[in-house]
């Protein structure tokens, strides 16, 4: 039998952590957790989350009806109830601004891929949605797509949005992936960004596996991939308005089943942009020798 009120007292202790990290001002973010087939336990509206009591805490049902509460239920509930259709198995939803992550939902710029082990191991491809206002159906379904791909997703020019088997893993997600996008906007200051090679990525993802963690590029549809190069949500950047601008691609890694991607499948991994540059440069080099 769960106790309640433990889970209730777990949702403030993770609402502190948000607000202490900065990853929300004022009233920002929601957190929830699903205790029953057809209940949910809800953040309330308008509420710093660095101050929630377990009595703040309300119920709504699958469809986001309040059943209980002295407070208003979160106005996003519903994207945390898209989760929980799409994934009967997830039991919590954290949904925040972490600063870092969020610079790169504004700037619409995918994560750079094979550069920090932990992160290869615990996160893998990150997707960035399509923009939609806050709070409706319409947000919720922004993140269908991800969902069975991911266990964090960034919400274009909003924030993210983490899941997990419960409100401690749920959370993880997004401390994970802010601490890396900060890691990768220092660096970015330095110069440049030095990535792992294809061998050392594969030997993360086998560990990954070993470890138990799923991730896309392991499975039959991702064999031919190019693991470092965002290949399992690169097709909805246009779509959703993403494209490299601040990071340059990584070098072709290739498959999981060994080996460096043939030329012609490493040029399709390589930004129009960013190819446009490289052979500038060389032009450019090659007028300077003359």
């Amino acid at each position: 039998m769960q106790n309640i009120h433990k889970i209730k007292q777990d949702i403030c202790e993770i609402g502190k952590r948000i607000y202490a990290k900065g990853f929300a001002a004022a009233n920002d973010g929601n957190i929830t957790v699903r205790v029953s087939e057809n209940e949910v336990l809800c953040t309330p509206t308008m509420h710093c989350k660095g101050y929630l009591k377990p009595e703040d805490i309300s119920v709504v049902d699958m469809t986001g009806k309040q059943l209980s509460g002295n407070k208003k239920r979160s106005s996003e509930a519903l994207l945390h109830l898209e989760i929980y259709k799409q994934r009967p198995e997830l039991k919590s939803v954290v949904h925040c601004h972490p600063p870092h992550a969020t610079a790169f939902a504004v700037a619409r710029e995918p994560i750079p891929q094979c550069v920090l082990p932990e992160v290869e191991v615990f996160l893998g491809d990150v997707p960035i949605t399509k923009y939609e206002t806050p709070g409706g159906q319409a947000f919720a379904d922004t993140v269908i797509p991800y969902i069975h791909k991911s266990n964090v997703i960034i919400l274009a020019n909003h924030g993210t949005v983490s899941f997990g088997e419960n409100v401690e893993r749920a959370y993880w997600w997004t401390e994970i992936l802010d601490a890396y996008c900060r890691i990768l906007l220092l660096s970015r200051q330095l110069g440049h960004v030095q990535y792992l090679s294809g061998d050392k990525s594969r030997e993360l993802l086998e560990l990954k596996d070993k470890w138990g963690f799923t991730d896309p590029r392991l499975t039959k549809e991702f064999e031919n991939c190019d693991i470092c190069a965002n290949d399992v949500f690169r097709d909805s950047w246009e779509a959703n308005g993403v494209s490299r601008r601040a990071f340059d691609a990584p070098p072709a890694a290739g498959s999981m089943t060994g080996g460096a991607a043939p030329a012609a499948a490493a040029g399709k991994n390589v930004d129009e942009e960013q190819l446009v540059k490289l052979i500038t440069a060389e032009v450019m080099r090659q007028m300077g020798k003359a």
